[in-house]
């Protein structure tokens, strides 16, 4: 009859899904099933039975009442685990204490880290090469097509002063540190998918260490030269209606003569100011990423494009405005590589223009004088302006007989 019954209860414990032993026993605990946790422990505390963690308890030098099982998330000192446990650690809503007090010290667990890896791995050097790459190729069929624009009137040797030493000082202060954060910003994120396999990795890890360094010192000059040219240049690339028909006639490129122009044409201008604009984005995201828990950008504005109705237009629900500062790098270096990107492509063009593509351009940064030819011709209106200036000079120069 014993035998019986303890055959019944162990059927009906079956039937209702509940372990057998806890059942028998007439109570909602159950013996864990070894000193290590194990599965069954895990499914056992899912299914709300309590288990016995004594054994893993006295291991520890603890004197626990087996009848006062745990129902802790973790169970002595980390025996167990709980997926409502890793769950609330996934969502931000656990109840976390650490040593540590820096403000993403609470965020152990955090999902939009992955999508950031899978973009930046994939869609971000993927496309990002081939816009540097298509762009260079371009270039490579222009030159073939077009050839070299030459000065078509006489080279007479008579020069006139295009940028003083301070300007150029500027100009070469922000290319050469652009070019310098160009390649050490593809280093940091193309090394591992290129270098690694060309170099192995202790070589990269030092050529990315230096790169780092490099790359977050070198900004600083970046940064301040990007206020020397627009405080420098700005009065001279404000739109004017010389630019339209520049633009109409395609900046002579095309064609022999070339449109009236003043200090900048409205090709220039266009680079000006997309390396003010690209450039302050750039250098904005950039200081996020130097100072991620001073400076944050993404939180901000999406509260305000939400308060504007933005993400609405498109059908989009409203955009996440708690972020954690994991996130705000993330976003901010996605940003960071995507604007830095798009002027790569364009500094490209003007350093194409500005020596092969052009004969006498680069003379204009080279020791600040240029050709009378070269700049009547592709800055005529300047030209005047500076050569009747100069007669000017000389005249009021001359005494009087």
């Amino acid at each position: 009859m014993k035998t019986f019954l303890h055959l019944f209860v162990v059927v009906f414990a079956l039937s209702l899904g509940l372990p057998a032993a806890a059942q028998e026993a007439g109570t909602d605990t159950v013996p864990a099933a070894s000193v290590t946790p194990t599965l069954e422990d895990i499914l056992r505390r899912q299914e709300g039975l309590k288990v016995d963690d004594s054994a893993r308890a006295e291991l520890t030098g603890q004197k626990v009442d087996p009848s006062a099982a745990s129902e802790s998330p973790l169970g002595t000192l980390g025996g167990a685990s709980d997926s409502d446990l890793w769950r609330a650690l996934r969502f931000d809503d656990g109840d976390i204490t650490t040593q540590s007090r820096s403000p993403a010290a609470g965020v152990l667990v955090q999902d939009s880290g992955m999508a950031w890896l899978q973009f930046r791995q994939g869609p971000l050097i993927k496309y990002g090469g081939y816009l540097l790459l298509g762009t260079i190729a371009l270039l490579a069929v222009f030159f073939l097509i077009r050839g070299r624009i030459r000065i078509d009137g006489p080279i007479t040797g008579q020069k006139i002063l295009r940028f003083t030493n301070w300007e150029r000082f500027g100009h070469w202060m922000l290319a050469g540190s652009f070019i310098v954060l160009g390649i050490t910003g593809l280093i940091s994120l193309m090394g591992r998918k290129f270098l690694i396999p060309a170099f192995g990795h202790e070589a990269f890890s030092t050529i990315a260490i230096a790169s780092k360094w490099v790359h977050n010192n070198i900004s600083w000059a970046f940064m301040i030269a990007l206020v020397m040219i627009f405080v420098m240049w700005v009065v001279h690339n404000l739109p004017d209606r010389t630019d339209l028909n520049w633009i109409l006639k395609g900046g002579g490129i095309f064609s022999k003569g070339h449109p009236p122009a003043k200090k900048f044409n409205a090709g220039q201008k266009l680079i000006f100011w997309s390396v003010i604009v690209f450039g302050v984005s750039i250098s904005v995201s950039g200081l996020s990423l130097l100072f991620p828990f001073e400076i944050n950008l993404f939180a901000p504005t999406f509260a305000k494009l939400n308060a504007l109705g933005v993400p609405g237009w498109f059908g989009m629900a409203p955009l996440p405005t708690d972020l954690a500062p994991h996130q705000e790098m993330q976003l901010s270096q996605l940003w960071h590589a995507i604007v830095s990107f798009g002027l790569m492509a364009i500094i490209l063009a003007h350093i194409y223009i500005g020596s092969i593509g052009m004969e006498g351009a680069f003379d204009a940064m080279g020791d600040g004088e240029v050709e009378v030819a070269w700049a009547k011709e592709h800055h005529s209106i300047w030209a005047d302006e500076v050569l009747s200036e100069k007669a000017q000079g000389k005249e009021s120069a001359t005494p009087a007989e």
